[in-house]
């Protein structure tokens, strides 16, 4: 950022949102350096006589693309802005861009003069695992990168960075499919990789300098690593998602899956233990851009979206994006700390609905450290049927308890003294034997506004046990929702201290959250009546399958990406909390959904905003209409469908046209 008593110098670059330059209200601020595309150009607008500080900044929409623009809906498009306003009333409007580190596949520096494959899998001995589906063998790459953090680290040394040495996690989900074009979702371990970037102190421009990959061996490999968060101190959270089902009972990802990935990570089916996934990992980065990972086993084995944790760096809340899931809260024993605390699921006391507010009665599942949880596992080689018996039919036994789990009733009954196990082992039937409220369908990444005290959890379906009357709808859990409505919703959670749990024992924390209401609820449509002309089955002006969630203080938005079968492109959003408006500011390439949000409000003094996709041309029925139009474009655009990008918005100024004169 370039300060001037007498100007405002306009340099830019907004990267990430790529770069807009943070103005912290109330500090001072002479010019607005964002980082934009045009790096080496600079640019000076209409100079004011004094300093100016930050007044408003207003994100302003773009139109989703058509196929009259086939181009703008087959790779990610931007025709966005960003409106600023100084406290001396002047103004500066700038044009939001996007661009890539890299593409998955691409080969990018190692750092160390040597070369390596981005997205690419490797085994428990960190051996490329390669595809030889189609004879010719080829190293695997992942095209669903995922969840995104970007960071800094004290006293940071990378070889190769001149300015600032920046550094962005990023994971990589699954990849779709091998070269013969055979499923493989859940099969391969998922990696995660640390980006080691050089920041340009004048204009906020990062550029990738070096890619490492993280071992995972200590962490028995991960598992379809979704959406991820930044941690207060400065770490990345990552997510085990979709954990595999050790009791075969169809209420997890199946032990066929399982028992493929084990081959993967392991070289054979069995090596790999079903409780060892569903976890919570935390990636470390190191001063010299390496990394290091941790799995924490005791912030409950749930389908693991994206956490929030809390300003006071103890409090996590947690969705779970599974059918019959729940709302999660984990309270850790120490700052900054995730090893060990005690683990909370939510209850409703009256109804949550479209329009209701709902209170919340927090009931306790568990203490436990991360080593107790582990060395169950990997120790003393705890077995489900250890823990609890869990029924497909009815036994007639009073003893038995009746719940529903992924839209299937079963019947449980916990064996003695195994109530720490399967608070964190079989989180799912033990919160449901407990009395949570297990009725919420696919709840996706969690986010905080710190300055209202509220946070926000997207739900990318309101259906199934949702629903009223529903096979998976039990009325004891106080979610009733009168219809299905696939394009879900987001709903808000006001939090307080001084709150207690079921049985009355204080809750040692100040961010608990005590009522739960609906934010915002997307719109349902026939794909005949698609404003847009091109199948949408959920309005195109409002979200769809809300996933990526993240709040920035700064700009006072909540930025939400789609996860969306309804939408033919899936859509990067802005709400402003204040104004209660929607603004579109990014389209992803059809049938690819929008991942690795990530908005920081300062780093350096620069304001970045990340943004992946992933398995662009995913078609299906939804996608009739623009396929063989766009198919063709993608395929060129991203390696044949296996690619995806990694990257994030920019920004660059628009100068104020002026008026000519004649003499």
């Amino acid at each position: 950022m370039t300060n001037s008593a007498n100007q405002h110098t306009r340099r830019e670059v907004i990267k990430w949102l790529a770069s807009i330059p943070f103005l912290p209200l109330g500090a001072m601020a002479t010019s607005a350096a964002l980082a934009g595309c045009n790096d080496d150009k600079e640019v000076v607008v209409a100079p004011p006589v004094t300093a100016a500080k930050l007044k408003t900044a207003t994100f302003t929409s773009m139109d989703a693309p058509t196929l009259a623009n086939a181009a703008a809906m087959a790779t990610t498009t931007v025709a966005s802005g960003l409106a600023v306003t100084w406290d001396d009333n002047t103004k500066t409007d700038y044009k939001l861009a996007y661009k890539t580190f890299f593409q998955t596949g691409d080969m990018v520096s190692d750092g160390k003069g040597g070369q390596v494959l981005a997205g690419g899998y490797y085994d428990i001995n960190n051996k490329p695992i390669m595809d030889s589906s189609k004879g010719t063998a080829r190293q695997f790459f992942s095209d669903c990168p995922d969840g995104t953090s970007l960071l800094t680290v004290k006293d940071a040394k990378v070889d190769g960075v001149k300015g600032n040495p920046v550094f962005a996690v990023v994971q990589f989900e699954y990849t779709t499919r091998d070269l013969a074009g055979n499923d493989m979702y859940g099969k391969l371990p998922s990696p995660i990789a640390v980006l080691s970037l050089d920041q340009d102190p004048k204009t906020g421009h990062l550029s990738l300098v070096k890619y490492y990959n993280v071992d995972m061996s200590k962490a028995h490999g991960l598992w379809i690593t979704c959406g991820a968060s930044l941690s207060p101190w400065g770490t990345h959270l990552s997510s085990e998602e979709y954990e595999p089902d050790a009791f075969g009972q169809g209420l997890g990802t199946d032990m066929t899956t399982m028992k493929a990935y084990s081959k993967n990570v392991y070289g054979d089916e069995t090596s790999a233990k079903p409780y060892n996934y569903g976890h919570l990992p935390e990636i470390i980065v190191n001063k010299d851009g390496t990394g290091t990972a941790i799995k924490h086993y005791c912030l409950g084995r749930i389908s693991h979206e994206l956490i929030q944790v809390m300003p006071d760096n103890r409090t996590a809340l947690m969705g779970d994006d599974y059918t019959n899931g729940g709302l999660f809260m984990f309270v850790a024993d120490k700052e900054k700390d995730l090893s060990a605390g005690t683990l909370y699921v939510a209850k409703y006391l009256n109804e949550l609905n479209e329009t209701s507010i709902a209170q919340i009665q927090w009931i306790k599942l568990g203490h436990a450290t991360s080593q107790e949880i582990d060395d169950l596992i990997n120790v003393k080689n705890i077995q489900p049927s250890d823990i609890m018996e869990s029924l497909d039919k009815d036994p007639l036994d009073a003893s038995y308890t009746k719940v529903i789990l992924a839209k299937k009733t079963i019947w449980l009954k916990l064996k003695p003294g195994m109530e720490k196990a399967a608070a964190f082992l079989e989180t799912h039937r033990y919160a449901a034997l407990m009395g949570g409220s297990m009725a919420f369908t696919k709840m996706e990444g969690t986010t905080v506004n710190a300055k209202d005290k509220v946070a926000y959890s997207a739900l990318a379906n309101i259906q199934d046990s949702m629903i009223k009357d529903n096979a998976a709808w039990s009325a004891a859990h106080n979610v009733s929702f009168a219809k299905k409505i696939s394009a879900g919703g987001i709903f808000a959670h006001d939090m307080k201290a001084s709150m207690s749990d079921k049985s009355g024992s204080p809750i040692i924390s100040d961010w608990v959250p005590y009522q739960s209401h609906m934010l915002l609820i997307g719109k349902d449509i026939d794909a005949a009546s698609d404003p847009l002309g091109i199948g949408n089955t959920s309005d195109p002006n409002t979200i769809a399958s809300a996933d990526n969630l993240k709040f920035s203080e700064t700009f006072r938005v909540l930025f939400i990406g789609e996860d969306s079968g309804n939408h033919v492109n899936n859509y990067l959003w802005a709400y402003d909390v204040d104004a209660k408006k929607l603004i579109r500011i990014l389209s992803c390439p059809a049938g690819a959904e929008s991942t690795g949000l990530h908005a920081v409000d300062s780093i350096n003094g620069w304001t970045y905003i990340m943004s992946n996709f992933q398995h662009a041309g995913d078609w299906s029925s939804l996608h009739n209409k623009v396929q063989a139009t766009l198919d063709p474009l993608i395929r060129a655009n991203y390696k044949d469908r296996y690619a995806a990008a990694v990257g994030y918005l920019t920004a660059d100024p628009i100068a104020p046209s002026v008026e000519k004169k004649s003499a």
